[in-house]
């Protein structure tokens, strides 16, 4: 089957198509044939081994897993023997960060795992970009133990994260302030945000402490703000988490720090990987409370050219693969 791999860690020139042997079924898994995957943070950090800390789960020298993609969207082709949930026929979504494997023709994926059935309003391409941005947003929003009627300020509310945690925080009824580029206010807006800020104008900050509004919780959905440069703005008990490590790897640092000497709270959680959280992004997409947001499409073909435009820190939403 055509999938594309990378056997050493590098920029986006390490990726390439290659012919790989089709998955072996194991009885608890369902053989899916993919339609349309993303390339998104996720894949690129292991990809790149940015962090060296990631090659401990994803091999030291050399990847053990060669063949990328998180995230997917396809046809159920092939029924384990004790798999109840699916059945040969189905459309179905998923994300995968154990194992990888989805930018390819065929995956094969524990059927008890993140996966789940395509609502029937949604194409391929939406469903595939409603997992890895939803899975990391309400993880943080979990580990906040954010509640309906808390104030919470989304910083890079038009990534897969950011775009995710203001959709999810307004269907719980959470007063959502974002912050983003100009050209996409409008965009987060329709999402969910009650009021939205543009980073480009560099007093953004000045005018939100001006304000003296107190935020239970600041999420940092792209790693640019600090926990110091949001205490002022956080309530007395409120709570920085960030999508990255931080400057000098401060923030899982940070997280113990505040645990034991401060009121205000640093949370570095470590994500898991749930069938109900795929289910609820379901849920919300067939009561109209979650839509896809698809910056570009590529074909499998130009996964380098998209790998490369992902790495610019640009994208809106997420980026599409197809596959087949």
């Amino acid at each position: 089957m055509k999938a594309v791999i990378y056997k050493q860690y590098g920029g986006p020139d390490v990726l390439q198509i290659a012919d790989v042997p089709k998955p072996i079924l194991k009885s608890h898994q369902i053989l899916v044939k993919v339609r349309a995957c993303t390339v998104n943070r996720t894949d690129t950090a292991y990809r790149s081994a940015q962090y060296f800390i990631t090659r401990f789960f994803t091999g030291l020298l050399k990847p053990k897993k060669i063949i990328v993609g998180t995230e997917f969207a396809g046809d159920v082709v092939e029924v384990g023997q004790s798999v109840s949930r699916f059945e040969v026929g189905d459309r179905v979504f998923g994300y995968n960060e154990k194992t990888f494997g989805a930018c390819a023709e065929f995956v094969a994926i524990d059927a008890q795992s993140m996966v789940t059935t395509i609502p029937e309003n949604f194409s391929y391409q939406q469903a595939c970009c409603c997992t890895e941005g939803f899975h990391y947003a309400l993880n943080f929003i979990k580990a906040a133990n954010i509640r309906a009627g808390n104030h919470v300020l989304v910083y890079g509310a038009t990534g897969a994260i950011g775009s995710a945690a203001v959709q999810i925080l307004a269907a719980m009824g959470v007063h959502v302030n974002a912050v983003c580029g100009e050209a996409n206010m409008d965009l987060v807006s329709e999402l969910g945000a009650q009021h939205v800020m543009n980073y480009e104008d560099e007093h953004w900050f000045d005018t939100l402490v001006e304000d003296q509004k107190k935020y239970d919780v600041v999420l940092d959905c792209v790693g640019k703000l600090t926990f110091g440069f949001c205490k002022s703005v956080l309530s007395p008990k409120g709570i920085y988490i960030s999508s990255e490590l931080g400057p000098k790897l401060q923030n899982p640092l940070l997280a113990v720090w505040t645990h034991f000497f401060s009121s205000q709270k640093v949370l570095f959680p470590i994500p898991s990987e749930r069938v109900e959280d795929i289910n609820y992004a379901k849920a919300l997409i067939e009561k109209g409370q979650y839509r896809a947001v698809i910056d570009r499409v590529y074909s499998i073909d130009d996964i380098v050219e998209a790998s490369r435009y992902v790495e610019t820190g640009q994208k809106i939403g997420s980026v599409v693969i197809v596959v087949t």
